[in-house]
């Protein structure tokens, strides 16, 4: 009998030891165990992808705007060739937001010293009408343009420099100065 109590002790002993491994008590319960799988980054780490890039702003100088070459197609014939225009700008400060801008073309010639004009834009749309003359202008000065007003500029023979301003007055183009 004793050899079956000492057998019943150690059954009974080590039924209690199981059955005090309760959640509560383990250390394996409260140590985190390692994880196999790789943690899920947050939002906050991902990268987000880059912005688009910006479309051209409407309102910088674009010498390469589609109206350019539609008003220059429209345009008459220069008077002293008798030829088109060509379409590609000598100078210009064309801007769609402005209320008046403008470029030079010279005449579609092989001529050494082709004829000039300034074409108008108002807001963008070519002013057809109502301008005064703007022969012979080969440049634009860009100090003394403002968004209504545009300074044409020619040289002289003698290498001197004048001035031309034309301004929007909300409702054509005049011609306000010519400087020296």
């Amino acid at each position: 009998m004793g050899s079956r109590l000492t057998l019943s002790v150690l059954s009974f002993a080590a039924a209690a030891a199981v059955a005090g491994c309760g959640s509560g008590d383990s250390t394996v319960s409260k140590t985190p165990m390692p994880s196999t799988s790789a943690p899920t980054p947050s939002a906050a780490a991902t990268p987000a992808a880059p912005p688009p890039p910006p479309g051209p702003d409407p309102c910088a100088v674009n010498l390469a705007a589609p109206a350019i070459a539609q008003a220059v197609a429209d345009l008459p014939k220069d008077p002293r060739s008798q030829q088109g225009w060509n379409p590609e700008p000598v100078a210009g400060n064309y801007n769609e937001c402005a209320p008046l801008s403008a470029v030079i073309v010279k005449a579609n010639t092989n001529a050494p010293n082709p004829n000039t004009r300034a074409v108008m834009f108002h807001l963008g749309k070519y002013i057809p009408t109502g301008i005064p003359d703007t022969y012979g202008f080969n440049g634009i000065d860009a100090t003394q343009s403002t968004g209504d007003t545009v300074a044409l500029t020619f040289a002289g023979g003698m290498g001197l420099q004048s001035v031309v301003k034309f301004r929007w007055n909300g409702n054509g183009v005049e011609l306000i100065g010519n400087v020296r």
